[in-house]
């Protein structure tokens, strides 16, 4: 066993607490609501940042957030079926590029024309028999 303690070293076992977390929120009313978000494994889970410019670079700038402690965003959680605390999560998912004005295709995509359309020969109309 090691005789120097170190005061930033804690040992593993010990649960050092937190300081207040960056939690992604959303507007609810007059009021902000916590954010849950689903792992890759679609698991429910609450969601923290230890820095502000982390959770701007995962989630954009405009992205609303409150600051709550760790052991109180688990207590908002919890009921709401989030047992699990990610921190600093970096988003896995490509950029989603905004669509041109014109279309419905991806910004500097262009889809192909589709193939010309022949006209069909007409039918005859569908006849129903009434009966009374």
């Amino acid at each position: 066993m090691c005789g120097i303690q170190y005061a930033d070293d804690p040992e593993p076992e010990e649960q050092v607490p937190a300081r207040p977390l960056y939690v992604p929120a959303r507007p609810g009313g007059s009021h902000l609501v916590v954010r849950l978000f689903r792992t890759p494994l679609g698991t429910r889970t609450a969601v923290g940042f230890t820095s502000a410019d982390r959770l701007a670079a995962t989630l954009g700038a405009s992205q609303p957030w409150i600051r709550l402690s760790e052991s109180a965003l688990r207590s908002m959680a919890e009921p709401l079926g989030a047992s699990l605390l990610t921190l600093d999560p970096t988003l896995t998912a490509a950029p989603v590029a905004a669509a041109p004005a014109g279309g419905d295709a991806a910004a500097g995509e262009r889809r192909p024309d589709p193939a010309p359309r022949t006209p069909a020969a007409p039918q005859a109309p569908e006849t129903t028999a009434r009966t009374a």
